[in-house]
């Protein structure tokens, strides 16, 4: 049954394409990152692993390259690379627009929505009512639930939404579902102005508000979006993970992402410690959450752009990406807790070409040909930069500034930057712990970059957009240190003939 499934959604995703030698072949489109076909793109939604199959929802525009009214587009993959754009899931109708939310495997059946010993999939979005946002009433965003009895495949929403109604606030959204075994409750985090609130059910269309959190705590320059509530089990005990995104307000201005370590009861979550902590130290990593029902395994994925200016990039039939799928968790440095991500292991099944180099003592100039992954080690960590060029004499740079103590991403001359006056500068993100070989990945797209220092302790991730792709690599380091165990992967195309 679920061969036909997915047969049939590989036959409506076909039906509605344009040819497939034109897709995915644009200037500036990712090759190696999940973008929709055409139109516009933002926060990652409903991330849900089921029968072997991730499911990717996302919040979709079909008719503009701009932010316009929401719904949820849905795309599949078997590997977390290569992926098939399915039709729309879910539409507008008189409740509202389609925000963000989430997507549970209700296995126990507890919402009583599964017939026939068929396992329910429900999704909770928030519905924002545009007409009731325009007549300033403060009532204008509720939570609503649709469910999928065909294993993500139609989606049907219930009856009896909207099954939690706003207590008054205007910005009250972005509900991610997670289970509590030793109560057996669900409970919604869900983003209320500057802070999250917790509410819990039995069934999921029953909602009892828990606590609040985030009140003197954490970033507070904008509204606080798109959470994530998780846990770790180190040494014995269970570390809770709470990743809050937050617009305008970020690290590197505009659109961010925040979290907080601590303790989660059912009821209250109670952070650890009150230093303000950033999952990315990029500007274009935002709405991150992570995908439900994959067991210990935390893979996360963000929306690879910023609110400052997504809709203003120099794309043409489309609109931003997605950024690598990252394996999530979570180490203990100095007393105190911080996340790690690294990409998925499927990424490596990707590499067409392999380069392996045991030291490079000065500098080193290689040709790259397509996207490419990047792995080295130094020792004697001390500054170094590592440029990449094109034809054109366009140029992006990475490096670390031992001076400042921080990995760094220059993308002042890495190409077009007229469409915002702040997008072309150098961001930094700070060395977390001192690692006598720190190691390092990086991922190289047509026009983005993704950092991961320090097995992942400091992550940074950025979009540029050059008139052609970066194709010559020149490492440098000061005297003293050394890159070592240098690998070059080139990568291979996601995109083939049907877009798997």
């Amino acid at each position: 049954m679920r061969r036909i499934c997915l047969w049939m959604a590989i036959i409506l995703a076909d039906s509605f394409s344009s040819p497939a030698q034109d897709l995915y072949k644009e200037h500036y489109r990712p090759q190696i990152h999940f973008s929709p076909r055409e139109h516009w793109m933002n926060d990652p939604n409903g991330l849900v692993f089921f029968d072997g199959t991730y499911h990717l929802f996302f919040q979709y525009y079909p008719d503009s390259t701009v932010w316009g009214p929401m719904h949820w587009g849905h795309a599949i993959s078997r590997d977390l690379m290569h992926w098939t754009q399915l039709p729309i899931a879910l539409y507008p109708d008189t409740l509202g627009y389609i925000f963000s939310g989430s997507v549970v495997v209700d296995s126990s059946n507890t919402s009583g929505l599964g017939k026939d010993g068929q396992i329910p999939l429900v999704a909770i979005f928030t519905q924002h009512d545009p007409v009731g946002e325009k007549q300033q009433n403060a009532l204008f965003q509720n939570e609503s639930i649709a469910y999928s009895l065909d294993k993500g495949m139609t989606w049907k929403k219930y009856p009896g939404n909207p099954v939690l109604r706003t207590p008054g606030l205007k910005d009250f959204r972005d509900p991610k579902l997670s289970w509590y075994p030793e109560e057996k409750k669900w409970i919604m985090t869900l983003a209320a102005g500057d802070r999250i609130m917790f509410f819990s059910s039995k069934n999921l269309k029953s909602w009892k508000k828990e606590s609040e959190f985030g009140q003197g705590l954490g970033a507070h320059g904008g509204i606080w979006e798109c959470p994530d509530l998780l846990h770790f089990s180190i040494g014995g005990k269970k570390i809770w993970l709470l990743i809050v995104n937050m617009n305008p307000g970020g690290i590197q201005g505009g659109s961010g992402t925040q979290y907080f370590v601590g303790n989660f009861d059912g009821k209250d979550f109670k952070c650890r410690d009150t230093v303000t902590k950033w999952a990315d130290y990029g500007p274009d990593d935002y709405a991150g959450i992570t995908w439900s029902n994959t067991g210990n395994k935390k893979i996360f994925l963000g929306w690879m752009s910023n609110w400052q200016y997504a809709q203003r990039v120099p794309t043409q039939k489309w609109r931003s990406a997605m950024t690598i799928p990252r394996l999530l968790n979570l180490k203990k440095i100095h007393g105190r807790y911080f996340t790690t991500m690294i990409p998925v292991p499927s990424l490596e099944r990707l590499t067409r070409k392999t380069q392996r180099f045991e030291k490079i003592s000065s500098e080193k100039e290689f040709t790259l040909s397509g996207p490419t992954r990047i792995d080295f080690k130094i020792s004697g960590l001390k500054t170094f930069s590592i440029q990449f060029s094109n034809p054109e004499g366009q140029k992006l740079r990475i490096g670390y500034d031992q001076d400042k103590k921080s990995y760094y991403i220059d993308r002042t001359l890495a190409g077009r930057s007229d469409f915002d006056p702040h997008f072309a500068v150098t961001h930094y993100g700070p060395r977390i712990a001192d690692i006598e070989n720190a190691s390092f990945t990086v991922v190289l797209d047509n026009a983005s970059i993704e950092l991961f220092a320090d097995e992942g302790l400091t992550t940074m991730t950025e979009i540029f957009f050059p008139d052609s792709p970066f194709n010559i690599m020149h490492m440098s380091t000061a005297a003293g240190a050394a890159f070592r165990s240098l690998m070059i992967r080139t990568l291979q195309s996601v995109w083939g003939k049907n877009q798997k």
